[in-house]
């Protein structure tokens, strides 16, 4: 009979890739942890890095002030976005909690703040009209328009838009953060920012109710913000909503007489805005009478 093999029964000539099979081990768990680690270090140093005209305290504070209630619409949860002077995505904040708004809003208010930041110029650099809203484009870009698939031109980066956990959504880290997300939207809810020297230092963005609605909370917001110096523009004032448009009996589409239209919601948004307009005046900053609607 032959001895029994010492070590718990383990022969000896196993002994040895035990150990080493045990190092590696070791080896493997202290690389994926320090992978982990650099992985962590890079998104903070990008969060960081990431220039914006306000923090995501001033945006959500801002939001949470003026949303849902009193713009008109559905009185839904809001999203909003800020994209800085070069486009990038730099803040994003939601009014409820993380399913407490349209979730394809986000992407929509980064959109909007995208498009009216590429379609707006500093002071005096344009020509008559430095300023564009998100809804002084609908008319323009409806079937027999002069901006007619204007939506194409500028596609959203799908693999940024869609990208990153979703519990992050709406907070500091949210993955769209220091992204340049492009996109091209259409219809009310994006303004351009500008400080007090008419310099435009980005774009805003608001989501989640009818565009009508989405335009006065960017509007009330952007008060609230004290970044409201805007040049000149073709609503009145700035880059309001114009509400011009009318049925052709001939074809059936909705025409502006400006060219630059936006159909009514329905849902009491006109009314709303006439209220916020003259309390949120341009040029001016923050405005008390606009933070105590």
């Amino acid at each position: 009979m032959s001895a029994r093999p010492l070590n718990g029964g383990i022969p000896a000539r196993y002994r040895e890739t035990e150990t080493m099979i045990r190092s590696r081990r070791i080896f493997t768990s202290a690389v994926a942890a320090a992978i982990v680690s650099a992985v962590a270090f890079s998104a903070n140093a990008q969060m960081k890095s990431v220039n914006c005209p306000v923090s995501h305290t001033f945006l959500e504070t801002a939001l949470m002030a003026v949303a849902p209630d009193g713009n008109g619409g559905l009185n839904n949860n809001m999203w909003a976005t800020v994209v800085n002077r070069d486009g990038v995505v730099c803040n994003v904040a939601r009014t409820g909690g993380l399913n407490a708004q349209w979730p394809a809003s986000r992407v929509i208010s980064a959109q909007k703040a995208h498009t009216a930041w590429s379609l707006s110029l500093d002071i005096g650099t344009g020509g008559t009209v430095d300023t564009l809203s998100t809804a002084n484009l609908w008319a323009l870009t409806q079937p027999g328009g002069s901006l007619w698939e204007l939506t194409q031109s500028n596609p959203v980066n799908v693999d940024k838009a869609y990208n990153g956990n979703p519990k992050k959504f709406g907070t500091p880290s949210d993955p769209l953060r220091g992204t340049l997300l492009g996109g091209i939207n259409v219809f009310g809810g994006g303004l351009a920012l500008y400080d007090s020297s008419g310099t435009i230092v980005g774009g805003l963005g608001a989501s989640g109710d009818t565009s009508c609605a989405d335009h006065n909370v960017a509007w009330r917001v952007r008060d609230a913000l004290g970044l409201d110096f805007v040049p000149s523009g073709i609503g009145a004032p700035g880059d309001n909503i114009i509400y011009d448009t009318v049925v052709d009996a001939t074809t059936g589409h909705e025409v502006s007489a400006s060219g630059f239209g936006h159909p009514d919601c329905g849902f009491g948004e006109v009314a709303a805005n006439a209220v916020i307009v003259a309390a949120c005046t341009l040029n001016d900053g923050t405005s008390a009478a606009c933070s105590a609607l």
